[in-house]
């Protein structure tokens, strides 16, 4: 239970991001390139400030950054969402390995960075703030007005305009807010897990959070669950990993796999049973009739 704890706080935000954005309409397939760059902003702000929250901060804002980008190409440009949300993925693989081999001389990882604390069972705030976010998310979209607005122009927005909702604004922002929580859960990886920024970061976990968001249902409860869900398979191949290294078998490969492949038979046993926001992916414009 404590290796899923440590695991599951980047998938969990990265999941609830998705669903922020996706339950307004939009959708997110660049998680996995918000997260890279929050991960990279994340330790370069720690390392350079000395403060690990700086870096939490400096990630949820690369995220965010990230994100207004695809807004404003499937937004304000009209431009297919998924293909821009592919395209900013490529771009962060390129720009943040650039950026690591500029800023610190190095294209494998960064130097270390200032960690965030753990307390005496060996967790850090956000471990546990991926725990509580999910509920106070989940009570939000359920039962506020703002929660209310959100799922209307996700599912209706034409019907929402009409009654004085601006669709655009909306999607616009809670894009914005996804890539927050996508800096956040990339911020998790390098100062709050590993210490440092790996140019190998997030290794596919911005995907597996679109399959937790996808086989949760659309919801932050369900999206959540399937995260620790997918944490707990993680942790699973750690430690199969470890005894098998110990047990000098070389099988290590098959079991790095585990998490990826259970990701897909997820999805492939349950996508057909579930549905998405009616509008999700489909553009609004509002001189249409």
């Amino acid at each position: 239970m404590s290796l899923i704890l440590d695991f599951a706080p980047p998938l969990v935000f990265a999941a609830l991001g998705g669903v922020l954005s996706e339950r307004a309409g939009v959708v997110n397939i660049g998680l996995e390139g918000m997260m890279r760059f929050g991960a990279f902003a994340a330790a370069a702000g720690a390392i350079f400030s000395g403060s690990p929250w700086v870096g939490v901060a400096c990630g949820a804002l690369a995220g965010a950054a990230a994100a207004g980008v695809h807004a404003l190409l499937s937004l304000r440009f009209r431009a297919d969402q998924v293909v821009s949300g592919i395209a900013l993925n490529l771009v962060a693989l390129g720009l943040v390995t650039y950026l690591l081999q500029a800023v610190f001389g190095s294209a494998g990882v960064s130097p270390p960075s200032p960690a965030l604390s753990r307390d005496r069972f060996g967790h850090s705030a956000l471990a546990y703030a991926a725990l509580a976010v999910p509920v106070l998310f989940h009570l939000w979209l359920a039962h506020t007005p703002a929660g209310l607005r959100v799922r209307a122009v996700g599912e209706h927005p034409r019907a929402a305009a009409t009654l004085g909702i601006r669709v655009l604004p909306l999607r616009a922002l809670c894009v914005a807010g996804s890539g927050v929580l996508a800096g956040i859960g990339g911020a998790t990886l390098s100062v709050g897990i590993v210490g440092q920024f790996d140019a190998r970061m997030p290794a596919g976990q911005g995907f597996m959070a679109l399959a937790a968001m996808v086989f949760g249902k659309w919801t932050p409860l369900g999206a959540a669950a399937a995260a620790f869900f997918f944490a707990a398979a993680d942790a699973l191949q750690r430690q199969l990993s470890f005894s098998l290294r110990a047990a000098d078998l070389r099988l290590e490969g098959i079991f790095l796999a585990l998490p990826y492949a259970l990701t897909l038979l997820v999805l492939a046993s349950g996508v057909g049973r579930t549905r998405a926001p009616a509008a999700d992916g489909v553009p609004y414009e509002p001189e249409g009739r």
